[in-house]
């Protein structure tokens, strides 16, 4: 496999997608681009990119903002522990690391929030340091030009695709073969119709020539999924409303939302008397757990608030940093102001 490198990065050169982020090395910005694309796909997550560009310049930007601007600017792309990690990190390198951002490896995985991976591609990007970047699009080509079927999410696979990742990269351009592995897992190598004619190492490819290429990568664990039902209040009074804040540990902790009751099954028996719409059950999907939510809109406030909730001019919910299935619900219904 002597040629792999200088094939896939022949192949990069001449048919990579440009995007804002590779036209820099500045390990910052690097950094705000890996940690957006987590979990995001690329078309979503390029505005989003740009924005934090704009409001944080650099990291000293970031680490200075609150956190409930950073939180309000990464409404929308889920997952919001990237966001506080990314807001912890910047602190940190602001307070600890004089400001400087780490340059190896080493250093950089150190930071809250990054794993291998993205310290292998901040690494290599910014700093032409060789370490292999693996994802589960280089996951998903790796097992079919070799025919691996050690179960990548095994503590076994993950080393023996490390391995192979680092026995294949490119001492001297190590970044154009880690951003080459990255652009043919998701622009050739896809999960479903690989485009195997326009792959450059289509002929050294092992699962191409036995037929096995839509058996892998092999997982061995399914993910189970719990189903959560959530009632969300909103009560309407004079042109204002209630938000309470989410403190406990889980999804969305941080958060604002309208008062929440969460019960076991969908129905949900004690409706308030004065309640004069319910909407249609959303369903949001995360990694581990469904989320059924309905809305409901209550005429007038409850008798009493509780301290933790907020009342606010309803016109100035969006000001507050709000899970996406509210913004869903928000998108398509307004305030009866």
């Amino acid at each position: 496999m002597q040629n792999f490198s200088l094939l896939i990065t022949e192949w990069y050169r001449q048919n990579k997608r440009e995007l804002p982020w590779r036209s820099v090395s500045d390990p910052y910005t690097i950094w705000l681009s890996e940690i957006i694309l987590q979990q995001t796909r690329v078309e979503q997550g390029r505005a989003y990119f740009q924005k934090f560009v704009d409001h944080y310049p650099t990291v000293i930007d970031l680490a200075n903002a609150s956190e409930q601007d950073v939180l309000n600017d990464w409404q929308g792309l889920g997952y919001y522990s990237r966001a506080r990690n990314l807001h912890a990190s910047a602190k940190y390198i602001r307070d600890e690391l004089n400001g400087v951002f780490p340059q190896t490896y080493d250093e950089i995985i150190k930071l809250k929030g990054v794993g291998k991976y993205t310290a292998a591609a901040i690494a290599s990007f910014a700093f032409n340091e060789p370490k292999a970047v693996v994802d589960g699009n280089v996951y998903r080509f790796l097992s079919r030009v070799f025919n691996m079927d050690t179960p990548i999410d095994s503590t076994k696979g993950q080393k023996d695709f490390q391995l192979l990742a680092d026995s294949l990269i490119s001492k001297e351009n190590p970044a154009d073969h880690n951003q080459a592995m990255m652009e043919i897992g998701a622009m050739v190598c896809t999960p479903t119709q690989p485009k195997c004619l326009f792959c450059p190492v289509s002929e050294l490819c092992e699962a191409r020539e036995k037929g096995t290429y839509l058996d892998l990568p092999v997982k061995s664990k399914k993910t189970k999924v719990s189903n959560r039902y959530f009632h969300y209040l909103i009560f309407n009074e004079s042109g204002k409303t209630i938000i309470e804040q989410r403190t406990e540990k889980g999804i969305w902790q941080k958060l604002y939302q309208f008062p929440l009751v969460e019960t076991t099954t969908k129905k949900w028996t004690e409706i308030p008397k004065n309640c004069v719409h319910v909407s249609d059950e959303i369903v949001h999907k995360l990694s581990h757990q469904h989320i059924h939510a309905k809305f409901y809109t209550i005429d007038g406030f409850p008798e009493k608030l509780e301290d933790r909730f907020v009342t606010i001019s309803s016109e100035d919910i969006q000001d507050f940093p709000l899970p996406r299935i509210i913004d869903r619900y928000l998108e398509k219904h307004t305030f009866d102001l």
